[in-house]
């Protein structure tokens, strides 16, 4: 259910809840879809609702009678993906590292304690996959995931442990947290993750984390195939190049500057 995390937030709070509540569902939704999924009374409900749709936030379809994200929201998106995501500055990278490996790259960025997937490179000969810029994923069962929660410090690492759900998605997931950390631990000494096919049959990779020079996480990078393609041991294989492109999209990112900023210098 909802409003659980966000009721100190006050109305802000709650009305960002609403509308995570709506994108959830992943298509235009009535209002008693949502009100089943929420936490908040009839009345509440259709205030933040009536809100978001003037602030165009929402759109409502008065014939259907359902609610969708509204186009507000797709302007906000892509300015937050031009200026607080890696993806523009990485892209050069994704490219060269896709056309050498001829496989899928993700590019990611911890979420909330989830893997928020803003990039992707589709293999030479594509495959089906739960993955696709945008969409949000579990931490503990991917290949970024792990590789990023594996380079956390303490504080951040038992936040991010509490948001995870340890749902068993195949027989290989590491459905328990004494599990993961056991792996965690193996990741930062090797400095590279797998994903054994824990969230998806036969998806197979290896991952990398994004470091900034103070050893900050800021993303992650995979080489991804399936099992009917290639192993882990070839995948394996590349470590070292996918290290190394992390540690060049890296030492761009830290050195990052929005366009605002140099406005009228000389």
């Amino acid at each position: 259910m909802m409003a659980q995390e966000s009721g100190s937030d006050g109305t802000v709070g709650k009305a960002l809840d609403v509308l995570e509540a709506v994108s959830d569902f992943g298509r235009p939704v009535r209002f008693t879809d949502l009100l089943a999924q929420v936490d908040y009374p009839k009345a509440t409900l259709y205030r933040f609702l009536q809100t978001l749709t003037n602030q165009g936030m929402l759109s409502y379809d008065e014939e259907r009678g359902t609610y969708a994200l509204g186009l507000r929201l797709v302007r906000l998106a892509h300015a937050a993906w031009a200026t607080s995501s890696l993806a523009p500055i990485a892209r050069p990278y994704l490219d060269a590292l896709s056309e050498e490996t001829g496989e899928t790259i993700h590019l990611a960025q911890l979420d909330h304690g989830q893997v928020l997937y803003v990039d992707k490179r589709n293999a030479a000969k594509p495959v089906a996959m739960f993955s696709s810029a945008g969409k949000v994923g579990p931490a503990y069962c991917t290949g970024v995931g792990k590789a990023m929660m594996a380079f956390l410090d303490e504080a951040e690492l038992n936040a991010v442990l509490t948001r995870q759900s340890f749902h068993a998605f195949t027989p290989e997931t590491l459905d328990t947290p004494k599990k993961l950390l056991a792996e965690l631990k193996a990741i930062r000494a090797r400095g590279y993750a797998f994903d054994r096919q824990e969230h998806e049959p036969g998806i197979i990779c290896c991952a990398a984390p994004i470091l900034a020079r103070s050893g900050r996480v800021i993303g992650g990078l995979s080489v991804t195939s399936t099992t009917a393609r290639t192993t882990l041991e070839a995948l394996e294989a590349q470590s070292g190049r996918i290290m190394e492109i992390a540690g060049r999209i890296a030492a761009v990112a830290e050195d990052w500057r929005f366009p605002e900023q140099d406005k009228g210098r000389d």
